[in-house]
């Protein structure tokens, strides 16, 4: 295995892991406070763009590039 292909899978892997934490951490959050369905959603929403800011950035970078 090339160290560029291991470098892309690892960062690949690596992101999307945190990223699953990130949202069971906003989950939990969630449910601890007792927010509801409501406040749960205005959570995900507000702790959401964050990652979705970044999901967005990574996919423009890689069509810009193409």
């Amino acid at each position: 295995m090339d160290i560029e292909v291991f470098e892309r899978w690892s960062l690949i892997i690596g992101v999307g892991g945190l990223i699953a934490f990130m949202t069971f951490i906003v989950w939990d959050l969630a449910k601890e406070s007792k927010a509801g369905k409501f406040g749960t959603f205005i959570l995900f929403i507000a702790l959401g763009l964050g990652l979705l800011g970044f999901v967005i950035k990574t996919v423009l970078v890689e069509v810009v590039d193409k």
